[in-house]
């Protein structure tokens, strides 16, 4: 296996010592950053499947959902990616269907996840929100892990800093660099080394607070969707952020802007938009369903005083015919005893 370069975080005092992208079995390299991808791809299955378990669902249903979730999701990142990135991939047909390049974006493979989740619910018959809600901690806690593969490919990464995370990248083994970087290019013992901010770790950090947010929440929700949408804004508001600083960015051509970055500050708008939205409903469906509870209830004592008054004229009527019939008996006996 041939040995790249390492990485430091010398604020930290941290040096990773030299390591590769990929080990070999049999002759046959692996990437680390796939190995890394399918771990947590495991862990957000074995997640669904608890939580699924924990809900009174069916295990089986997530299962399902994963296997064809992350066919969809790797499809849709391939999609986004080449979409975005037309410019080369127009003359170069056959490179899109090579992964092993890389080109995989992540906001195509929450799409296309989404877009297998709400046709599966229409199979099963199970409710969209319910779905999503169940999955998106997978989901999320599959990002936390994979991003990790970023590291080990050395990309992913943003500008130069010198902040407390600064990261040091040896410049031959970096994926890809910027004039600003090599401009700013540092030295240690001999080795050249690009200082930047560890994007893929400030996101996966981001993402862990956000599914402690999840898990710690998801139990005191108010409607059905609400997990997935407090997901969707929590990643929105934090890629918007990291976006801005990555120097690996998707532009949207017509404004020059990162796309990912326009696409986090719509999903965030959208998604907090409507969790207000609903809540409000909630809120405001609250002394609705107390008046028509009361107007129910005035209805039910007026019954039940119709009934009592029913009841009562009965039981006049019943001891006004006794007594008539009493009365009929007393005379027909003093009748009796005149003829005799």
């Amino acid at each position: 296996m041939v040995l790249t370069a390492g990485i430091r975080f010398p604020h930290l005092g941290i040096e990773i010592g030299e390591f590769g992208k990929s080990f070999s079995i049999f002759g046959f390299d692996i990437a680390y950053y796939g190995v890394i991808i399918g771990i947590g791809m495991i862990v957000g299955i074995l997640m669904a499947i608890r939580e699924a378990k924990k809900t009174g669902q069916d295990p089986n249903d997530y299962i399902d959902l994963a296997l064809y979730g992350i066919i969809c999701a790797i499809i849709g990142c391939r999609i986004y990616y080449v979409v975005f990135e037309w410019g080369y991939y127009k003359d170069h047909l056959l490179e899109i269907f090579d992964l092993r390049k890389g080109g995989l974006a992540i906001y195509g493979g929450i799409i296309g996840a989404v877009l297998c989740t709400m046709v599966l619910s229409k199979i099963k018959k199970i409710p969209v929100w319910r779905m999503l809600d169940t999955g998106c901690t997978s989901l999320i806690a599959g990002q936390i892990i994979g991003r990790w593969g970023n590291f080990a490919n050395r990309e992913a990464f943003g500008g130069y800093t010198d902040g407390l995370l600064a990261m040091q990248i040896r410049v031959e083994d970096a994926a890809y660099t910027t004039p600003e970087l090599l401009e700013k290019m540092v030295t240690v013992n001999g080795v050249n080394y690009i200082q930047v901010h560890p994007t893929f770790l400030y996101e996966s950090l981001w993402n862990l607070g956000v599914l402690i947010i999840l898990l710690l929440y998801r139990r005191h929700k108010k409607f059905e969707g609400e997990v997935f949408l407090m997901y969707a804004a929590g990643y929105g508001i934090g890629r918007a952020w990291i976006e801005g600083l990555r120097t690996d960015q998707l532009l949207l051509s017509v404004v020059g802007l990162p796309v990912s970055q326009i696409l986090s500050i719509v999903v965030a708008i959208v998604c907090i938009g409507m969790i207000v939205y609903k809540r409000m409903q909630l809120k405001k469906a609250g002394p609705v369903m107390n008046e028509k509870t009361a107007g129910n209830d005035q209805g039910d004592t007026k019954d039940h005083e119709d009934i009592r008054e029913i009841k009562a004229d009965e039981n006049r009527a019943e001891v006004t015919e006794a007594e008539g019939s009493k009365a009929a008996d007393t005379a027909a006996k003093e009748h009796q005893n005149g003829d005799s």
